[in-house]
């Protein structure tokens, strides 16, 4: 196990693009941190430099106590996991497994414990005779895992190593890769643009946009706390809805709707208000002190854990470049908002009773609400304060 330390690490190409910028972070011996964002935010470029497969072009990178910024991979003591694999396709899993360690020159015996070892914990035994063409995805990345534990080495590196899995395997193998750092406790640093993976997997979870770190944070409290707009957009499933409102008198105000804050330390003035769509329930069911909204669905969402209703607010959606760069261009409600009106979402508990075009009073808990400069889109906690 070993600590990762970046300090103001660049990587600028030729042209002048800066791709990652000034990058500043500790990752604790074996911590697993996951560095999430969308395409072209910079983690894989971050990741490949930490490995040494990248240049750097400016800062200091620190794998235990040394300096590696200019030392090959080989050099420095790290596993990679890659998206596509990167078996040999003519040696058998054993093989596969045991080809990290025999360019090292490790012992004979020591090779062959080590294989079965690791063979025996990602359940690989049945499969150490075949060739990776006779295995399915999972068992593909098992052993590329597999490959990388063996050699024990300082820190585990994985690119977005489940993106080439359907969907249950994904959720198997995350299942699979929290059971294995609980028991190894090897430093890991893992990328993935897939934010469920991110809050399930990494014990905190550094959120990337244009080449730099937005907020370093545990999944909980970047999902409760988010230091930006970007990160309160990019966050959480369903995405945050978010609309231009007024603060003042203790109330907040928006969409024609007036709803009492229950403290008075927001600042007065033009704000955006967030509210997660988790933080909506039924009104007939919750709090009877909670304020309420009468909506109408123009969208039900069955998932059969939960129930997603979709409606309009009287309100322009929120459309400032840290929210543009946050959403997902494919969103099924972004397509749908062709009145310019914004869509909210609220989740609601399964069963939940909803009809698309029939009217439903929900509640909200302002208490669970968000604010954020709209100039600046930094948190605001406090009067005139930034969180």
């Amino acid at each position: 196990m070993a600590q990762i330390s970046l300090e103001q690490v660049t990587k600028e190409f030729t042209s002048g693009m800066r791709v990652v910028d000034e990058v500043d972070l500790e990752i604790a011996s074996g911590e697993f941190l996951v560095l999430v964002g969308p395409s072209g935010c910079g983690k894989s470029t971050l990741l490949r430099m930490i490995a040494g497969l990248e240049e750097v072009t400016g800062g200091e990178i620190t794998i235990g106590d040394r300096v590696v910024t200019n030392l090959s991979p080989r050099e420095r003591d790290i596993a990679m996991v890659f998206q596509n694999y990167a078996l040999y396709p003519h040696l058998t899993v054993e093989k596969n497994l045991a080809y990290g360690l025999r360019v090292r020159h490790t012992p004979k015996d020591e090779i062959k414990q080590r294989v079965r070892e690791v063979a025996e914990m990602l359940g690989l035994e049945p499969f150490l005779q075949r060739r990776p063409a006779a295995l399915s995805g999972g068992q593909r990345q098992r052993v590329a895992m597999g490959r990388a534990i063996v050699r024990e080495p300082s820190a585990f590196l994985m690119d977005e190593p489940l993106s080439n899995l359907d969907a249950k395997l994904r959720v198997d193998m995350r299942a699979q890769l929290a059971r294995l750092h609980a028991e190894l406790k090897v430093t890991t640093v893992y990328v993935t643009h897939d934010q469920v993976e991110a809050m399930t997997l990494g014990e905190r979870v550094a959120v990337m946009r244009d080449g730099r770190i937005q907020q370093v944070d545990t999944p909980q409290t970047l999902y409760r706390r988010p230091a930006n707009l970007y990160v309160a957009a990019f966050i959480g499933s369903p995405a945050m809805n978010l609309v231009e409102a007024e603060v003042s008198d203790g109330r907040v105000q928006f969409a024609g709707l007036s709803i009492p804050l229950p403290t008075n330390e927001i600042r007065a003035g033009h704000v955006v208000l967030g509210i997660r769509p988790q933080d909506f329930s039924l009104a007939e069911t919750a709090d009877a002190g909670l304020p309420t909204i009468d909506v109408e669905p123009a969208i039900v969402e069955e998932l059969g854990s939960a129930t997603h209703a979709i409606f309009h607010i009287d309100a322009p959606p929120v459309d400032t470049e840290a929210v543009r760069a946050a959403t997902d261009e494919g969103d099924s409600t972004v397509l749908l908002a062709s009145d310019r009106r914004a869509l909210f979402t609220a989740t609601l508990e399964e069963g939940t009773p909803v009809t698309v075009g029939q009217a439903l009073q929900l509640a909200v808990n302002p208490a669970r609400f968000h604010f954020f400069d709209p100039e600046t889109s930094e948190r605001l906690d406090a009067v005139g304060q930034l969180a």
